[in-house]
């Protein structure tokens, strides 16, 4: 099936159908997402990784309902007005749970970012001269002169 005649699938089905697809995306989206926000605060760094797939998988299923319901939003607001609005409200806890996701993922990165730098500082004052140079003085500790790789999954 061709991305016009998905479109096209999406935006025929009955009104009260798209709306309950779309809800149903939506809420399963709020729970992964709610469920990675735990992990993360927990420090289930890998866990929470282990969630991304089908995250963005229930992220695109959704954001392709949700733009047929923009699409079709006149004939569902004539015929699924319960539904659309129970939607739009589902849409409210979605961008809520979002801000707090991105939250707790600007907060992880923010440590992991951090416990890096304290690790490459340590490294290079563990491999830094402890000897004078030919003046007389012990050199200046040079930041980021010891290397250390990192492999990012976060």
């Amino acid at each position: 099936m061709s991305a016009a005649e998905r479109l096209a699938a999406l935006d025929d089905m009955p009104a009260t159908e798209l709306c309950a697809s779309a809800e149903a995306a939506l809420n399963e989206l709020v729970a992964i997402m709610n469920e990675e926000t735990t992990l993360l605060r927990a420090g289930s760094f890998r866990q929470a990784s282990h969630l991304t797939p089908e995250k963005t998988r229930l992220a695109q299923d959704y954001v392709g309902l949700a733009r047929s319901v923009q699409r079709q939003i006149a004939r569902l607001r004539e015929e699924a007005p319960v539904e659309l609005d129970r939607l739009q409200n589902g849409h409210e806890r979605l961008a809520t749970q979002m801000a707090e996701n991105l939250k707790v993922i600007a907060s992880a990165r923010n440590l992991t970012d951090t416990l890096l730098t304290e690790t490459a500082n340590v490294v290079a004052a563990r491999e830094r001269t402890r000897t004078y140079d030919e003046s007389g003085t012990i050199p200046a500790v040079t930041q980021g002169s010891a290397g250390i790789a990192i492999r990012k999954t976060l």
